[in-house]
């Protein structure tokens, strides 16, 4: 059997970024990895309705959250065990229990790579993936325990609020766990893909790291999705891609949003260096 290096985010925080660098750097394809091909004996998501399916023929809008649950960790053991290595594997959920169950089964766990990104950029493409207004996914991403609804692709993931969602996987300290802000991937991305690589004890020479991080942009995953669509798209989405640029949020919110996000995830901020210039860190009470 193999095991699982799960790649963990909140939801538009760079997950796909970082599933698209891996393929282009460890397949090192003459051309651009394509992005509609990136579930596969290379990487895989473990909330996809296809696994789930196999663990429980009954029809899904049958299915109840504890039956999932229960599911979840056989799943990944059907993950691993398709592998001969390891296999990497997106994750939204929090690491947390629910129903009883964990969101990630430990016996088949390798480590993790968590990507955390700055909540106020992650509120604007937020709110677009989730069809709602600025001002509804300010109060989603506050909201504990959240969870997605079941879908034609997917089954629910639990991301909980931002918060409870970054403390989950970074609270503790260990050497299996890598975590990597996006604006770093952004501002120094040689430096900050080479260290990932280095977790994963991959020695890459500097040109092949060069080639995987100019086909894994944003402008080339743009491109894509502009010539042929992207699979991973919510259907009510103009674009998955959207503008992928860090500090957007100070030309597009308002005073009062930016301090709705402040107060809510101030703690976990401060931890990233995210909080604006003026704001002290905050504990307030999640719902």
């Amino acid at each position: 059997m193999g095991n699982i290096l799960w790649l963990a985010s909140y939801p538009k925080s760079g997950n796909t970024w970082m599933r698209a660098f891996l393929h282009n750097v460890l397949r090192e394809p003459d051309q651009p990895a394509d992005i509609n091909q990136m579930t596969g004996t290379l990487t895989q998501g473990e909330s996809s309705m296809g696994w789930y399916r196999v663990a429980n023929p009954r029809p899904p809008e049958q299915w109840t959250l504890g039956e999932i649950a229960r599911m979840r960790p056989h799943v990944h053991e059907m993950i691993a065990k398709g592998q001969k290595g390891t296999v990497f594997c997106k994750t939204h959920n929090a690491l947390i229990k629910v129903e009883g169950q964990p969101t990630v089964n430990t016996r088949v766990t390798a480590g993790a790579i968590y990507i955390v990104r700055n909540p106020l950029d992650v509120l604007l493409s937020f709110a677009d993936f989730q069809a709602v207004s600025i001002d509804d996914a300010i109060t989603i991403m506050a909201k504990r325990n959240f969870a997605t609804p079941l879908t034609d692709r997917n089954v629910p993931e639990t991301l909980g609020s931002w918060s409870q969602h970054v403390s989950s996987w970074t609270a503790q300290d260990s050497k299996s766990l890598r975590v990597v802000r996006y604006e770093d991937l952004q501002e120094d991305p040689v430096t900050t893909f080479g260290e990932t690589l280095a977790f994963m004890k991959l020695d890459v020479k500097r040109a092949r790291l060069d080639k995987a991080i100019r086909n894994a942009s944003f402008k080339e995953l743009r491109k894509q999705e502009d010539q042929k669509g992207f699979n991973e798209r919510p259907g009510h989405q103009e674009r998955f891609f959207r503008k992928g640029v860090a500090g957007q949020w100070k030309q597009e919110l308002n005073e009062e949003q930016i301090a709705r996000i402040c107060e809510d995830h101030g703690d976990q901020m401060a931890r990233f260096g995210y909080l604006p210039d003026g704001y002290k860190p905050q504990t307030k009470v999640e719902t």
